[in-house]
């Protein structure tokens, strides 16, 4: 598959709130949960923050944002199509899905709980 196509087809999922089963970055493909984790976890803590779970997440977006302003225009969109999204509603829907993931509530997701679809 085409990074492109790929790219597109995990914003579609995204955007529809949809987890993914795999996730394909600029650099590797990631398959397993623990690599998963070991890609979201910036600081190496064995465990996802928010803005780490954030930052990962937001790739696509910023992908797609081709001119850089921070806003999913239309034409920017798989199909060229839907309303505009900014960056920051985008965050803040990856917070509530962060938020249904963290079965325990502590403010982090550990490997099990990213393996695990949202409640």
């Amino acid at each position: 598959m085409k990074p492109g196509v790929a790219i597109a087809l995990l914003a579609c999922a995204l955007f529809a709130g949809a987890q993914p089963g795999f996730v394909l970055t600029a650099s590797a493909q990631v398959q397993r949960t623990s690599e998963y984790l070991s890609k979201m976890d910036a600081d190496g803590d064995g465990r996802v923050s928010l803005a780490e779970y954030q930052d990962w997440m937001s790739y696509a977006f910023d992908a797609m944002d081709r001119n850089h302003d921070g806003v999913l225009t239309p034409d920017e969109q798989p199909g060229s199509r839907g309303k505009p999204v900014s960056r920051s509603e985008h965050r803040t829907r990856l917070a509530e899905r962060f938020r249904k993931q963290d079965l325990n509530h502590d403010g982090f997701l550990s490997a099990r709980e990213l393996a695990a679809p949202p409640q």
